[in-house]
């Protein structure tokens, strides 16, 4: 069972009771200043880290592109194949994007850490983990988007919702926290951060269940006829081949993201937990219910 609408949006009000943009919340996370805090990389990164990340986006364009030539009608061995530029060096991209002193307004020094809080309260309340109340219901944000919506309405401090309203039509700027801190984590350590919000889930009794990610696959089934079309038997046993040839693809494709999510899983249970799964251990003392994953769930789990 879940919590309505209006109660889990004050749930987060009980969390963070000055909202995400209150100075003493953020003090309290950044002792030493923000601008002297580790997490400022995150919106602050180094020269060397734009470098590698600006690698890292060329070179997953290139990838995208080879995948779009195996999907083309042309065999790939005689398509057209752009010839792959070197890299450039540290020191080209700095000539084409030299570094400068870093100065932010005061406004600045608060919307950026409690933007940053948003953006994790996205990576454990959604991402398909669940948050319980200490009454044993869910607090329940919305889909991913929904729920990005929600944290980005209480980011803005915004009145709480009516009982009538639903999660994904609120949150006109749910773009900011969409998909969380997945642009950024690599730029800093964000357990602090990740502690910092299960204290406080820990303080009201919520505990918190994880989910690890994988992909599904959705059906949409056969497009329907036109009543209006006329009977072609030709026509028909061509659409009915057609059909069962995608059927047995889309099992192949679903056997084939199972075996990969096993094999992920298998992967995970001998590596770190993620971020998330160790502040939760450090502030509970143990494991959240889904980690370690299970390598063999139900069918009906997967």
């Amino acid at each position: 069972m879940n919590l309505s609408d209006p109660e889990a949006y004050a749930f987060l009000e009980s969390l963070f009771p000055g909202g995400l943009k209150d100075p003493a919340l953020i003090a309290e996370l950044c002792p030493e200043g923000w601008e002297k805090s580790p997490l400022f990389a995150c919106y602050h990164p180094s020269p060397t880290v734009r470098y590698e990340e600006s690698l890292e986006r060329s070179r997953n364009l290139k990838r995208l592109g080879l995948s779009r030539r195996k999907m083309q009608t042309e065999p790939l061995e005689t398509a057209q194949t752009p010839v792959d530029e070197p890299e450039p060096s540290f020191e080209e991209y700095l000539l084409e994007d030299p570094p400068t002193q870093i100065v932010i307004s005061a406004q600045a020094a608060i919307n950026e850490p409690a933007e940053l809080l948003g953006l994790c309260l996205w990576d454990i309340f959604s991402n398909n983990h669940e948050v319980i109340a200490a009454d044993g219901r869910i607090v329940d944000l919305g889909s991913f988007r929904g729920s990005a919506g929600v944290i980005s309405d209480f980011y803005e401090s915004l009145p709480a919702p009516e009982a009538s309203d639903r999660h994904d039509t609120r949150g006109d700027g749910y773009m900011d926290f969409y998909m969380g801190s997945s642009w950024l984590s690599g730029r800093a350590d964000l357990t602090p951060v990740y502690q910092f919000i299960f204290h406080r889930l820990k303080a009201l009794g919520a505990d918190w269940r994880y989910a690890f990610p994988q992909l599904h696959l959705i059906d949409c089934g056969p497009c329907e006829e036109d009543p209006s079309a006329s009977y072609d038997p030709s026509t028909a046993f061509q659409k009915e081949a057609e059909h069962i040839a995608k059927a047995a693809e889309i099992t192949e494709m679903r056997r084939k993201l199972e075996r990969d999510l096993r094999s992920a899983k298998r992967k995970a249970r001998v590596q770190e937990p993620p971020a998330t799964v160790k502040s939760y251990q450090a502030l509970y003392g143990k494991f959240p219910i889904g980690w370690p994953p299970d390598i063999y769930p139900e069918a009906s789990q997967i």
